[in-house]
């Protein structure tokens, strides 16, 4: 830049990272009335032109990257990239940041040219690291060198696990992959991270950092793309691997590479460490001493390459790019540049030699091969990109064809695929929008500008979205924030139950039970529990002393014997001292403590005892009854069995009952009948539900289904032992019998017996609910056997089986009552029956004689 003014003055400021440089450069340029600044990446001209809007307003303001310009009609300072920054504008200050750049082997080269011949008019500023302090005063004479200390200490903390870094970290890895696997690691464990790569837009990289700037994750996974211009509040930066691949061959980190990328840690006034994680191993105690004296060798040169360039023809181009560097401390870069490589491509290409026949088209086709490389494909493969828009550019039209622009930006305009497919399809789009902003390519470039720049931002917020759903489990980073800020959580719940708690959805609130979502973690379940716990103790406190006051018509009882309170599970019934007492237990609300926990206890056994009480009223007013000891030994035997007992079990205590207590007991409602001795008002609907219920608590299991008012039902084996007697039902061969049928089927047999009738009425079957293909086994079970003829279904009692020798008669036995065998009226054994050995009535009959 020609024109500098008599007693210009230029400056280099140097120092470490978090010395204020930069703010320092931009104050002095708005203290001007024109000024330029460069700096290294896209994502800082950005951050900085925004910044310098905000103070002085757009319209004073222009921005130029490769990507990106926006430009007022009569700006007064320069935001750029150093690679586009317009040498050509005179302005009173300029100047370039990160200058110690000139080492890079990539660009390096460009950041010479602009410490060289790039100068304000009033003032020059270069701003980096002092590693550039010997050249730069060798290359550039006169000039002011002012370091600047660190304002705050930046320590080694040593080797850390992952799950033990502190909160506000920055996890540094070298590849892709690497970050990747950390951030899905780092999600199991803490909830999430923010990822930064190279390869990511500035917009994707703004809006992952931004996540991480606003607390919403605790860890930032990257790759040393942090290590320049991202702005964070930083505490801890803990390096995954001190070994990265350079571009050439895999090498370990020298002692300014891992000062650019620890310095990231502490900002303004705080303290920053860093140290290292994973199988990183420990940092060389020389590069700790360095790094934390910010001492680093000097630079040994700087990369240069000719900006004079001889534009008569294709091979005088290469000539000139070729030339050695002039000064001592100046270096060719170690590969030619991606531009030359392209240039060097298409002079192979004898069509392209023949368009590049002037000088102008030599200067286009230096311009065409400017077009970065974002994607990083083979060199050949965007070579030919170029050689394609080359010719379009010399071709009749001499602009790029609307058609074929559209095409190609069509193609990668879509936001489906995973990360991997999107950031591809971002590095293609930012091709198109740096080509877009060479306004005399294209028709309307201002259009395509506008479009490719909407197909980026798309893209970019796709992909952040992407890397937000697989590395942010966005509740748990949430809820571990709050528990640890010891913020109050005010937890939302909805009709359903949901639990709301910061706009995270917990879980289901079930009467007094918290049901967690299950996360993909065992640390983000804690997590959601202690949020949980929290969150909830009021609200749960609140409901147990509502439960407490409530009316009983607030509780019900469901068919795996659990109390229901307000339609949910609040406690469950569990052995007690009897059947009609069942335990109470409250196993479902894992938040409670003892007192609350004993008050729901004691508000639920009270409703129980009261459910008992109504539903199976004849029953607990027989027990309550004043009645002597056989009839009372009696109704507790009906109560354990839960108001049905075969008859034959309890004979002895038939025996035993006098008149009065008979009547005592058939006015409780106690009926004796041949097969059974029941209480008939138990055989309804509710009391039969309750009995199953009370039986599934007493036996632990849960209560098949009731048969809902049937007769009868076909007997299934897979029902645990019990369960038919418990609800009032007799297990008969293939079908279980409600007693009373049971009853009346019985009382018609006898009647049969009397009459002296074999033919059994087809309608008698019905009182079992049994086809004539069934009755046989049935019968047999009474102890009947059945053939089917032509009159119809003949039974007659099975024969008596043989006595057994200890079981001999010994003469014949003696009446008593009315003419039958055994005591008391109704009792013994049915006129007309005999017993066979297999009958488990006669087996079950020679016991209770045995005992008697």
């Amino acid at each position: 830049m020609n024109g500098t003014l008599p007693g210009a003055r230029i400056t280099a400021v140097l120092g470490p990272t978090n010395t204020g440089k930069t703010h320092l450069a931009i104050e002095r340029m708005m203290g001007h009335a024109t000024g330029m600044i460069g700096f290294p990446l896209r994502l800082l001209a950005r951050e900085n032109y925004d910044r310098i809007v905000r103070a002085k307003g757009p319209h004073r303001v222009a921005l130029i990257t490769g990507e990106e310009k926006i430009i007022p009609t009569h700006p007064s300072w320069w935001v750029c990239t150093v690679e586009s920054m317009p040498l050509d504008r005179r302005v009173d200050f300029l100047a370039v940041d990160e200058i110690q750049l000139c080492a890079d082997p990539d660009r390096g080269h460009i950041f010479t040219d602009r410490l060289l011949r790039a100068r304000g008019m009033r003032e020059t500023m270069f701003l980096g690291s002092e590693t550039i302090k010997p050249l730069i005063r060798e290359l550039v004479p006169g000039i002011e060198v002012v370091t600047r200390p660190r304002l705050s200490q930046l320590s080694y903390a040593g080797a850390k696990k992952l799950t033990r870094l502190p909160r506000r970290s920055a996890i540094v890895a070298f590849s892709a992959a690497d970050v990747y696997a950390i951030a899905e690691l780092v999600r199991r464990q803490r909830g999430g991270a923010a990822v930064v790569l190279g390869a990511l837009s500035p917009r994707t990289r703004n809006a992952q950092v931004a996540m991480f700037q606003a607390g919403e994750v605790d860890q930032l996974v990257a790759t040393d793309a942090i290590g320049m211009g991202l702005n964070m509040d930083v505490d801890h930066v803990a390096f995954a691997s001190l070994r990265k691949f350079d571009g050439h061959m895999p090498r370990n980190l020298d002692s300014s590479e891992v000062a650019q990328i620890a310095g990231r840690a502490g900002r303004g006034m705080n303290d920053g460490t860093f140290g290292t994680t994973g199988d990183a191993g420990a940092v060389d105690p020389e590069i700790v001493e360095r790094v934390e004296a910010h001492t680093f060798p000097a630079l040994r040169g700087l990369f240069w390459r000719n900006a004079d360039l001889r534009l008569s023809s294709i091979d005088a181009l290469l000539a000139s790019l070729g030339k050695p560097p002039p000064k001592p401390g100046l270096v060719r870069p170690r590969r030619p540049a991606d531009d030359q490589l392209a240039l060097e491509a298409l002079a192979r290409d004898p069509e392209i030699r023949k368009i590049a026949d002037s000088a102008h088209r030599v200067r286009l086709l230096w311009d065409v091969c400017g077009v970065p490389d974002f994607r990083k494909v083979m060199p050949e493969s965007h070579s030919r990109l170029l050689g394609q828009i080359y010719r379009h550019l010399t071709g009749k039209g001499q602009r790029i064809p609307t058609d074929w622009l559209a095409g190609h930006v069509a193609q990668v305009d879509r936001v489906d695929g995973d990360m991997h497919a999107l950031v591809d399809r971002i590095a293609s789009i930012r091709v198109w929008t740096y080509i877009a902003h060479r306004g005399d390519w294209l028709h309307d470039a201002r259009e395509w500008q506008d479009k490719t720049r909407a197909v980026e931002d798309r893209l970019s917020d796709a992909l952040h979205e992407r890397l937000t759903q697989r590395f942010v489990d966005k509740r748990t980073a949430v809820l571990a924030r709050a528990l640890r800020d010891d913020t109050p959580l005010m937890p939302t719940v909805a009709a359903g139950g949901a639990v709301l708690v910061e706009g995270q959805s917990l879980g289901q609130l079930s009467g007094l039970r918290f049901i967690p979502e299950k996360g993909e973690s065992r640390a983000a379940d804690r997590t959601v529990m202690n949020a949980a716990g929290k969150a909830l103790r009021r609200e749960i406190a609140e409901r147990v002393d509502l439960l407490a006051q409530d009316a009983d018509d607030a509780f019900a009882l469901d068919d795996a014997a659990d109390v229901l309170w307000r339609g949910e599970p609040v406690a469950r019934l569990t052995v007690g001292p009897d059947p009609l007492r069942p335990g109470i237990d409250v196993p479902f609300a894992d938040m409670l403590e003892g007192d609350a926990r004993e008050k729901v206890r004691r508000r639920v056994g009270d409703w129980v005892k009261a459910h008992v009480g109504r539903v199976l009223k004849p029953l607990v007013t027989a027990l309550e009854a004043d009645l002597a000891g056989a009839p009372r030994g009696l109704v507790f035997q009906l109560a354990e069995a839960l108001g049905a007992l075969p008859r034959a079990v309890v004979e002895p205590q038939i025996r035993a009952l006098t008149d009065a207590d008979r009547k005592a007991l058939a006015r409780l409602g106690v009926r004796f009948g041949v097969e059974t001795v029941f209480l008939p008002a138990l055989l309804k609907a509710a009391p039969q539900r309750l009995r199953g219920r009370l039986w599934a608590a007493r036996t632990g299991g849960e209560m098949p289904q009731l048969p809902e008012g049937r007769t009868s039902l076909p007997f299934d084996a897979g029902v645990p032992a019990g369960y038919y007697e418990a609800i009032g039902y007799r297990v008969l061969g293939p079908v279980a019998v409600r007693v009373d049928m049971l009853e009346r089927f019985a009382a018609e047999l006898r009647r049969l017996a009397r009459e002296k009738q074999a033919v059994l009425p087809p309608q008698t079957l019905t009182l079992l609910g049994v086809s004539v293909e069934e009755a046989p086994a049935v019968l047999q079970a009474l102890g009947w056997q059945a053939e089917q003829t032509d009159d119809g279904l003949v039974v007659r009692p099975l024969p008596r089986r043989p006595a057994r020798p200890d079981k001999a008669k010994t003469g014949p036995r003696k009446k008593t009552g009315k003419g039958k065998p055994g005591g008391g009226g109704g009792g013994g054994r049915k006129p007309g029956r005999r017993d066979v050995e297999d009958s488990p009535f006669a087996i079950l009959r020679d016991r209770v004689r045995i005992t008697a």
